[in-house]
């Protein structure tokens, strides 16, 4: 087999940091199908298509690379309501401005692996790392609403509950099977809104 031939002939022609997103893109994969404990450096590796041995090389742990998976998925969060905050008119007494607060999940379900680590991340938390990073995870997306918006805690506290309960609605895949559960229809159509076509586009993909 010549060397253009060869099982690994792009990540071979890579740099360190060109590897280092390779492996995370392939470890929010596979973090969001097995979660922390049912997934492995050697699946991680697999999803790659590079070897274990370099995986642990460059992250050691497991736990490093599912905390680094985990911190930008949060930060994800936070960039997505900048990103909406930073175009509207802030006021957190009109239920308009949190209703457009709330399509960043819209653009979030694209991606269903980044919420999938982040419910993950948390019910991760009997990890004493992993727990104290969901900890600080959360106390930070709370934190920067209020800071942000001028809510209170009250509404911050609302618009975190809505925003984990979609979370849970994808986890469980609710958007692909509304058609088997009336019930669950209703309760998918009344949290996710306009975000239940772009989540049942997402999980069909």
């Amino acid at each position: 087999m010549s060397r253009s031939e060869s099982s690994e002939p792009t990540t071979t022609r890579m740099n360190a940091a060109d590897r280092r997103e390779l492996i995370l893109a392939a470890a929010s994969r596979a973090f969001a199908r097995g979660g922390y404990a049912g997934t492995s450096t050697d699946a991680v590796a697999k999803e790659a298509s590079i070897s274990q041995p370099y995986v642990v090389r460059m992250f050691g742990t497991k736990a490093e690379l599912f905390r680094e998976v985990f911190a930008r998925a949060i930060g994800a969060i936070t960039a997505a309501f900048d990103r909406v905050l930073d175009d509207v008119v802030v006021d957190p007494e009109d239920e308009e401005f949190w209703d457009k607060l709330g399509s960043a999940y819209g653009h979030l379900v694209e991606d269903r692996d980044l919420l999938l680590v982040m419910m993950h991340g948390f019910s991760a938390g009997s990890v004493p790392e992993i727990g104290a990073q969901a900890r600080d995870g959360m106390s930070g997306i709370y934190r920067h609403l209020r800071e942000r918006t001028g809510c209170t805690p009250e509404q911050a506290r609302e618009f975190i509950a809505h925003g984990m309960l979609i979370n849970v609605l994808l986890s469980m895949q609710a958007p692909e099977h509304v058609g088997e559960n009336p019930d669950l229809e209703e309760l998918s159509s009344c949290v996710l809104g306009t975000v239940l076509d772009d989540a049942t586009r997402s999980g069909a993909n």
